[in-house]
């Protein structure tokens, strides 16, 4: 679903991403991990094409990234924190992002249903909750029935309901054939929702595959601890 080559980025002297190159593989949950600076963030918008890469080539569904941002319409895409206009309504935000997409909106009335949202679509953005306001956002992700998912910590804000609802709704998405791209800081949810991980360290790639993989590598029986091993080696 995502290849990505060689890819290289510099931020004046900091060196963001060096010379990446990984395989997310498709109809799988991938986790994208590492610690802050470690070059996530940069990687997703560089796929997104919100950044350019100084070097190096990415390809979606083997469509080279570039200036035809064509593409984007098969991908999903949900940030941690959503900055909407604050004087539309859920509803008139869904609206408008169909319409900057140029697209048919499916509204997943389960998942609606299930955040219970009905109401609160009504209402100015500006007056719902953070967690009100992130059901939204996962929403949003979804609308388009996309190829591609990419959620930047989809948990954070949310009630521990809320946030089950999310997860066996990415599970199913997964079970569709969809393929989804996430990050988080919580091992222990990426271990109930990811195939595979993406372990970065210095904008370097430290360990892509299979977290079972990982674990038997490792000798551990968590992701948070195998975790901790190839950090503790890179380290060394």
């Amino acid at each position: 679903m995502i290849e990505i080559t060689g890819l290289s980025k510099r931020f004046g002297r900091q060196l963001a991403l060096d010379a990446v190159t990984l395989t997310v593989k498709p109809e799988r949950v991938t986790a994208i991990v590492g610690p802050n600076g470690a070059g996530k963030t940069t990687l997703i918008k560089s796929v997104l094409g919100l950044s350019r890469a100084d070097a190096g080539e990415i390809r979606v569904g083997g469509t080279l990234v570039g200036d035809d941002p064509a593409y984007r319409a098969a991908i999903g895409y949900m940030p941690q924190l959503a900055r909407f206009p604050e004087n539309l309504t859920g509803t008139e935000l869904i609206a408008m992002v169909a319409d900057l997409r140029g697209g048919a909106v499916t509204l997943d009335d389960e998942l609606l249903a299930r955040f219970d949202l009905g109401a609160q679509l009504g209402r100015p953005l500006r007056v719902l909750s953070g967690g009100t306001r992130q059901r939204v956002n996962a929403v949003l992700a979804f609308i388009m029935r996309p190829n591609l998912l990419i959620l930047d910590e989809p948990s954070a804000g949310l009630d521990p309901v809320a946030s089950a609802i999310l997860k066996d709704k990415i599970l199913a998405e997964r079970g569709a054939g969809r393929t989804v791209v996430l990050t988080s800081h919580v091992m222990s949810e990426l271990e109930e929702l990811a195939d595979d991980v993406v372990f970065m360290l210095d904008g370097r790639v430290a360990y892509s595959g299979a977290i079972q993989e990982l674990k038997v590598r490792t000798r551990q029986l968590s992701l948070e601890r195998a975790i901790a091993q190839v950090m503790l080696r890179g380290a060394a």
